[in-house]
């Protein structure tokens, strides 16, 4: 079985006992603290690993996000993964994220050949690769009775059929589709 930091670290790095958490980027959902900073992060894990990271920024997301009126707040950052990820398949590497129960994006790039990444876990919680479905699914909303804020981390088999608040308002039918005046939070 393949272990993590066989994946993210050089072998020169493991020797050294370097640990996983040092060549993991933490993006907040909003975005990066100031612009190339995420590409300038993959390019560096691409050279360590002995490639030439061709292609490694973002300055095309940049570009089009400029003129794009349907940009939400979080949107932009997701836009550059998709960037980055689709650049590294080339490089033979896997942008990778760890779900680690935050809002923010902790980031990995994983020497992979081409190759899937196993299930892979850092600090017990899943390892997968951007774009991947995640293992568990967080849905949040208010209750439009009583406004309290209802949270559920679902695995990929449950669903919410039938869930209701805590004040007996009705909020998701037999099928786990939310009622009418229901709304989740993006």
């Amino acid at each position: 079985m393949v272990e993590l930091a066989e994946l993210v670290l050089t072998p020169d790095e493991r020797a050294r006992g370097v640990r996983v958490d040092s060549v993991m980027f933490g993006l907040d959902w909003t975005g990066e603290e100031y612009p190339g900073q995420l590409a300038a992060f993959v390019a560096g894990r691409v050279r360590a690993f002995g490639a030439e990271p061709t292609g490694v920024d973002t300055d095309v997301v940049y570009k089009a996000a400029e003129g794009d009126p349907t940009l939400r707040r979080g949107d932009f950052p997701v836009r550059q993964l998709d960037h980055l990820s689709g650049v590294l398949a080339d490089l033979g590497c896997t942008l990778a994220v760890w779900d680690s129960g935050t809002d923010a994006y902790e980031i990995l790039v994983a020497l992979t050949g081409g190759r899937e990444l196993p299930g892979l876990t850092h600090e017990g919680l899943p390892v997968r690769a951007w774009g991947s479905e995640p293992e568990e699914t967080l849905v949040s909303l208010n209750c439009p009775s009583c406004s309290q804020m209802l949270v559920w981390e679902l695995s990929g088999t449950q669903t919410l059929a039938d869930e209701r608040c805590e004040c007996g308002t009705a909020l998701f039918d037999a099928a786990g589709h939310p009622l009418p005046g229901v709304t989740l939070h993006d």
